[in-house]
């Protein structure tokens, strides 16, 4: 494990080299990319860079005020020139499975705001076809029983609300999230991501497609960034 974590934090840091000074950044939730975080706040305070941020949850936000880096709205800005975030699946045509931990809607917000996404995984989360990770979507606390029965027949599949000890977890947003096991079956994560989106209680599913540009990868022998062929980083 202390290995699988050493390799998180240099993968984490290794991101940060897609970053640089005036750049508007999308700061990413998650185990891995907290390290993107912690050094670009050194980047600041001890080589000088000068970015602002948008965190995609308040805990990433939390973190990102402790390590010096200056925040701004989203809303106030035209735009971010990257956003680095983590996965919890990623497959060979750099479609993403994310929402494990519960920031799925702020962290899409973010990304289709950002010219370039860059992903900073381990490779654990390396699949050929997503579904093993159980697929987030968040919905409504209105009637989300009911939102959860035509999501369990639209996929056919066990759904069920993600609770955490005798309560629902609800997201920063105030939804609840409703957790897909539908195996590694998603073989056409657009169309199943239009699909879900149909449905009027879900408010956004975790499929992150066409989004991601290059994944940042800790495996056994060290750190590789991998580009997507078809992504905005090949000229």
């Amino acid at each position: 494990m202390a290995d699988v974590e050493a390799l998180k934090k240099e993968a984490g840091i290794e991101a940060c080299k897609f970053v640089r000074s005036g750049m508007k950044v999308g700061l990413g939730t998650g185990s891995t990319v907290k390290h993107t975080v912690i050094e670009l706040g050194r980047l600041i305070s001890e080589e000088g860079m000068e970015i602002v941020g948008v965190p995609t949850s308040l805990s990433t936000e939390k973190l990102a005020i402790s390590v010096g880096i200056p925040l701004v709205e989203l809303s106030d800005i035209d735009g971010l020139d990257i956003v680095i975030d983590g996965a919890d699946e990623y497959n060979p045509d750099f479609q993403l499975i994310k929402g494990g931990g519960a920031a799925l809607l702020r962290e899409k917000i973010v990304a289709q705001e950002s010219s370039k996404m860059i992903i900073v995984a381990d490779e654990r989360k390396r699949v050929n076809t997503l579904g093993a990770f159980p697929l987030p979507i968040e919905v409504t606390p209105f009637s989300h029983a009911a939102t959860v029965r035509a999501l369990s027949r639209l996929l056919d599949c066990r759904v069920n609300i993600r609770m955490a000890g005798d309560g629902p977890v609800f997201t920063d947003n105030g939804n609840m999230i409703a957790d897909a096991h539908t195996g590694p079956n998603i073989s056409n994560p657009e169309e199943c991501e239009s699909k879900i989106l149909q449905i009027a209680g879900v408010v956004q599913v975790g499929l992150f497609n066409n989004m991601c540009d290059a994944v940042v990868l800790a495996g056994q022998n060290g750190v590789e960034t991998i580009l997507n062929p078809n992504g905005r980083l090949i000229d």
